[in-house]
């Protein structure tokens, strides 16, 4: 009897112990970093998906996913991100999301670099031919070259994840478009999922094509992170709408601390707005032609405000402003050529309204008589301090009497002349 009660006790102790064990080697809940991406594609927003994709290796998670809904964007901020994406050592997964997206030019490189693409109901991902700054097609040789680019290094992404590499160059030569179930039943993406938990419970378990990564993602922990208020800000700053305002506000700012030193406020926001403008210049592609149309535009106003043109000036710099915004960014692909006319040329009737008034108050100020100076003295009554002193208007003033006589302390005179010394020619008063 005793040894079955052994046998049990020792059964109990031996559960007891392996439980806490099973509960330690129990494998940690998987972790995934969403990086929320709905901008267009530039150095701005590269810079940040670039960031989160590096922390996400840094921090241990067990894959990066990068929700998607862009526009496109510029081609060499899309390469950066392509070859962070390929070099990233956990997997990365493109999902177009949320119901209504689009993965357009730029973005059908950036989700088809990923280890896992996939794409949410009622979304969509193509139209990746490369055109110019204006929308129209590109030149013959230069078109060539661009567009067997852009073919060449689609197929290579598609081939490398065991997509369906021929859509590539429908993609990028007939800018083809596909729907969800268009782009899932033509391999161009792996697969389809209505939410971000749902895609992750569908693929945990996959392995990937290219890097063989093998998913554990099935109920992961999902951090969400998002651009930040100076992202945000920077990407708003570089708005080919804003930056010629902030580069002719910049302008005017720092002239009129030149022209009117010690008052500081309008040069230190002339400075910023200057700075912001240059940094506008610097992200983006601009045309040299019409960055001189802009500086052009602002010294017309400026040279006008000093010669009699009747306008005319005016006029010439208002159009040279406004057409060299619109040559500003020639150069640059969609969405940075996309200029507002209307806008542009509000802007442009509001400065010439304010400028019209500016040279209008400027030529009445010219034409009043002058108020100040020593003639302004001729008329006016002071007291004699001494013989060749007296005291007018609050100050004294060298004197000399018309008449031969000496002026009397106290005595009453009143100013007949300014001789080019300065000094006043008085003549006493008689006595009340």
């Amino acid at each position: 009897m005793k040894r079955p009660f052994l046998w049990a006790v020792l059964a109990s102790l031996a559960a007891a112990l392996a439980v806490p064990a099973l509960a330690s080697a129990s494998p940690e809940k998987p972790r995934v970093l969403a990086i929320h991406f709905e901008l267009e594609v530039n150095p701005v927003t590269s810079s940040y998906l670039d960031h989160e994709l590096d922390r996400a290796q840094k921090d241990g998670y067990d894959a990066a996913v990068i929700v998607i809904d862009t526009p496109g964007g510029l081609s060499e901020s899309m390469r950066k991100i392509v070859k962070n994406e390929i070099a990233s050592k956990i997997p990365v997964i493109a999902y177009v999301s949320p119901n209504g997206a689009r993965a357009a030019s730029a973005g059908v490189w950036i989700t088809e670099a990923a280890d896992v693409a996939a794409m949410a109901p009622a979304t969509n991902i193509g139209s990746s031919t490369p055109i110019d700054s204006s929308g129209q097609n590109l030149g013959s040789d230069l078109r060539r070259k661009v567009i067997n680019d852009a073919v060449a290094s689609l197929e290579s992404l598609m081939r490398f994840h065991h997509r369906n590499e021929a859509w590539a160059e429908e993609a990028v030569r007939d800018a083809s478009n596909l729907d969800a179930a268009e782009a899932k039943e033509m391999n161009v993406v792996d697969v389809l999922a209505p939410t971000l938990p749902a895609l992750l419970n569908k693929i945990d378990g996959r392995k990937t094509a290219g890097k063989n990564f093998t998913l554990h993602t099935a109920g992961a922990e999902i951090v969400n992170v998002e651009p930040g208020f100076f992202t945000r800000l920077l990407n708003a700053l570089i708005n080919p709408n804003i930056i010629p305002l902030l580069f002719l506000a910049g302008i005017a700012g720092i002239g009129f601390e030149i022209l009117h030193p010690g008052v500081v406020l309008p040069g230190a926001l002339g400075a910023i707005a200057l700075l912001t403008a240059l940094f506008g210049f610097a992200v983006l592609p601009i045309s040299w032609a019409g960055l001189g149309l802009l500086i052009l535009g602002a010294a017309l106003l400026v040279i006008d405000a000093h010669v009699v043109s009747h306008g005319a000036l005016t006029v010439s710099g208002l159009t040279s402003i406004v057409v060299g915004s619109l040559m500003l960014f020639h150069n640059a692909p969609s969405p940075y050529n996309d200029i507002n006319v209307p806008l542009l040329v509000a802007f442009a009737l509001g400065l010439g309204l304010i400028w019209v008034f500016a040279l209008t108050k400027a030529v009445q100020v010219r034409r009043r008589p002058v108020t100040v100076g020593p003639h302004t003295m001729v008329g006016e009554v002071g007291t004699a301090r001494r013989d060749d002193m007296v005291f007018v208007q609050g100050e004294l003033w060298r004197a000399k009497p018309i008449s031969n006589g000496p002026l009397r302390p106290g005595q009453r005179v009143r100013v007949a002349g300014v001789d080019p010394g300065l000094v006043l020619e008085v003549e006493p008063l008689p006595n009340e």
